[in-house]
């Protein structure tokens, strides 16, 4: 060999063969098993690696529950039943080729009692701009924070609203200031299945979508002057004399505040037995719980816009009442002033808007 002769290569180390692993399929099921397991879930099953074939959530009597399936993820649409047992079926194929089984079996949560929520607005209806939301409960709520996490308000423009426990079957939402209007408004209270406390539980949910009117419309009583002002976006429509609660005892003291018209009557019986009365008046408007009403008293004409006389309603005319009847509608603010006493909590529907915005807000049971 001579010096400029090349080596011969060394060998080379032989090449692995390449082998193309495929992943399986893997699960993830919401919940796989258990006990006392809340109804309202979630209840699901996701897959890497692979797709999901068929997945079944069925109860002891072999019903199924309603669901969504795609390739990765079937997801329950409907609340389960409380104290059953539920059972999962089904599969997902891996990429590899291989089935891979879905089971399980799980309990939902045996509650001592059932708790019903209620609303005082209606499905698509419409409002007046003072309007409170109001939640009413079946029985007291203990826990008050984890129901109302579970309540939600929504507007079709930004509204500063809170929640706020007027007692322990009531809360109640309402704007920091009136609507505005034509302001729509969704209500979701998915309290079924939450711990109430006490061991009790929500027994259904409940959505509502209302609308506040396409015009403010505010009421301004005024006891002292003997005037009923009626404001239709900040113009004044009406200024009429009235009669209010002559205030020589609490009973008959129209209370000062803002006052929300409730319901209204053309005709409408007027009955107390404390008072001792019982008469039919026309073009009723309610604006407390408390009794006090807008209505026609022609009885009381001569005094209208001179003296108080009444009981604690505002008495107009016929004519002027039904003016009023007809121009609003519930949740349109009466604004009262003049009187040495306020809405308070025994004046029940409407006192909501008696309290500033910082008593207001700590009333919630949902700090920050």
């Amino acid at each position: 060999m001579t010096a400029c002769s090349a080596a011969p290569d060394a060998p080379s180390a032989p090449t692995a063969p390449v082998v193309d692993e495929k992943p399986k399929a893997a699960l993830t099921v919401t919940p796989a098993s258990g006990e006392g397991i809340s109804p309202a879930g979630p209840f699901e099953v996701g897959v890497t690696g692979g797709a999901l074939t068929a997945v079944a959530l069925t109860n002891a009597e072999g019903k199924a529950v309603k669901g969504e399936l795609t390739a990765d993820r079937w997801v329950a649409t409907e609340d389960l039943g409380y104290d059953k047992v539920y059972t999962w079926s089904g599969s997902a194929k891996g990429q590899d080729g291989a089935e891979v089984p879905v089971s399980g079996s799980f309990r939902t949560l045996k509650p001592q009692r059932l708790t019903n929520v209620s609303a005082n607005v209606g499905d698509h209806e419409t409002y007046g701009i003072a309007m409170p939301i109001k939640m009413t409960f079946s029985a007291p709520v203990q826990d008050k924070a984890s129901v109302q996490k579970a309540m939600t308000v929504t507007t079709s423009v930004p509204t500063e609203g809170a929640w706020a426990w007027l007692s322990d079957t009531e809360a109640h939402w309402r704007p920091r200031e009136y609507w505005k209007p034509n302001t729509e408004v969704s209500v979701d209270v998915n309290v079924y299945g939450v711990p109430f406390g006490g061991g009790a539980y929500g027994s259904n949910d409940l959505h509502v979508q209302f609308k506040i009117a396409d015009r403010a419309l505010v009421a301004k009583a005024n006891t002292k002057t003997h005037r009923f002002e009626i404001y239709r976006d900040g113009v004044l429509l009406h200024d009429f004399p009235a009669s209010y609660g002559k205030a020589d005892e609490a009973m008959s003291t129209t209370r000062s505040g803002t006052h929300v018209v409730m319901a209204k009557w053309a005709k409408r019986p007027m009955v107390s037995q404390y008072f001792g009365y019982n008469v039919e008046v026309m073009w009723a408007v309610q604006i407390s719980g408390n009794g006090e009403f807008v209505h026609e008293n022609n009885k009381t004409i001569p005094k209208q816009g001179k003296e108080n006389v009444s009981h604690g309603c505002a008495n107009l005319s016929e004519a002027r009442a039904k003016i009023f009847y007809d121009l609003t509608i519930a949740g349109d603010p009466v604004e009262v002033v003049g009187t040495a006493i306020t809405l308070g909590p025994e004046d029940r529907d409407y006192w909501d808007w008696a309290l500033d915005w910082a008593a207001w807000t700590a009333k919630s049971a949902v700090k920050g």
